[in-house]
């Protein structure tokens, strides 16, 4: 005997829809107080750069002030820096004394937020953040179809941000303890020495080296321009005379010689061809020249980077590094996490012989590469 299966009726062996999963209420409003944290973050962003570009903070850190005063120091209007004070409070980045009224700063504070020319300074990452942020729409298709988003389309915040982002950390270790962890590169700049700084930007790390150096000779370069136009002002405002030149190219167009320290800063996993700029370096250098490359801390497991800074880096790469890459030729996306393996690869498979971590950070892994 057989049966039919009536129109509507469900077959036996069709599978049918898995039961919603039971919602613990406990961890719901964990990951809800987790996204009241980060949103706020993330509107308090704005808040941040108000209080640098405005003066606040520089303004507040003198000693403990209400809004009607802070406002008349700064030229602004009372009401705006009132609520700005009361949130800024709220976060965590300013004090405020219930019996006074008053707000204040710790030396903490103060020392993160007040100084772009000192080791910690907070603003620079956060007008780098909204800068990426403006290439929403863009990234988005990006994401639909596969494309890139070049460096060079970007908000100028993104270019002014990343400097004041990254050049605190080659302040407080560039010279202090990077170059001094390279085998003899120290004495060689001190005697004098050929360098070439690879996607310099801004320049920051160029002048920083070139100062520190004055019987060596500097070579920056960058494809995007704009970066290049400002690195040469900056240069110029150092008094640094010929020995510091920058030029508009990208790593893979490397035409030097004979060179005694090539230096990548936070660069090379934004590259397309991160092998071909690799074996330009490789060719560039002398027999007994160094390769220093700065790349962003990351562990080599996408495990090892499920932290706070990895969070962070993987956010940025999203908007900057990752689209960047894809944008040019070849299309080969490290990405800001790619860890030290993946960068070893690159160098090795490039022809260098030599491979080593010599110094680390919170934010940044330092490599030694030579032929």
């Amino acid at each position: 005997m057989t049966s039919t299966v009536q129109s509507g009726d469900q077959s036996a062996d069709q599978p049918t829809a898995p039961e919603p999963a039971p919602i613990d209420m406990d961890a719901l409003m964990a990951f809800v107080g987790r996204f009241v944290g980060d949103l706020g973050a993330t509107v308090g962003a704005g808040n941040v750069l108000l209080g640098d570009r405005l003066g606040l903070y520089r303004a507040l850190a003198q000693g403990a002030t209400d809004s009607r005063r802070l406002a008349a120091a700064t030229g602004t209007d009372p009401r705006y820096v009132e609520e700005w004070l009361r949130g800024q409070a709220a976060g965590g980045y300013v004090q405020y004394d219930a019996a006074s009224a008053t707000y204040s700063m710790t030396p903490e504070q103060a020392f993160a937020l007040t100084d772009p020319d000192g080791p910690v300074f907070l603003p620079g990452a956060y007008e780098l953040a909204l800068g990426a942020l403006k290439a929403q729409s863009q990234i988005e298709q990006a994401f639909r179809d596969g494309s890139g988003f070049g460096w060079h389309e970007h908000d100028g915040d993104v270019f002014t941000g990343c400097e004041r982002f990254f050049r605190p950390g080659y302040l407080m270790h560039l010279l202090t303890e990077w170059i001094p962890a390279l085998d003899g590169v120290q004495e060689r700049l001190e005697r004098g020495a050929s360098v070439a700084d690879l996607g310099c930007g801004h320049g920051a790390s160029t002048i920083l080296m070139a100062e520190a150096f004055p019987k060596s000779r500097f070579v920056g370069s960058d494809y995007h321009e704009g970066s290049i136009r400002a690195a040469r002002d900056r240069a110029t405002e150092a008094a640094l005379g010929d020995r510091v030149s920058f030029t508009v190219s990208g790593a893979q167009s490397l035409e030097e010689s004979g060179l005694d320290l090539v230096t990548t800063f936070d660069c090379l996993h934004d590259m397309g061809d991160p092998l071909g700029a690799a074996q330009r370096i490789r060719g560039s250098l002398a027999t007994d020249g160094t390769w220093m490359i700065v790349e962003p801390a990351a562990g080599d497991t996408v495990e090892s980077n499920l932290n706070p800074v990895g969070r962070l880096y993987y956010g940025f790469s999203t908007y900057l590094c990752v689209p960047n890459a894809m944008s040019q030729p070849g299309g080969y996306a490290l990405g800001a996490q790619a860890g030290e393996a993946a960068i070893r690869q690159v160098v090795t498979d490039a022809g260098f012989t030599r491979f080593r971590r010599v110094a680390e950070t919170p934010f940044n892994l330092v490599f030694e590469a030579r032929p």
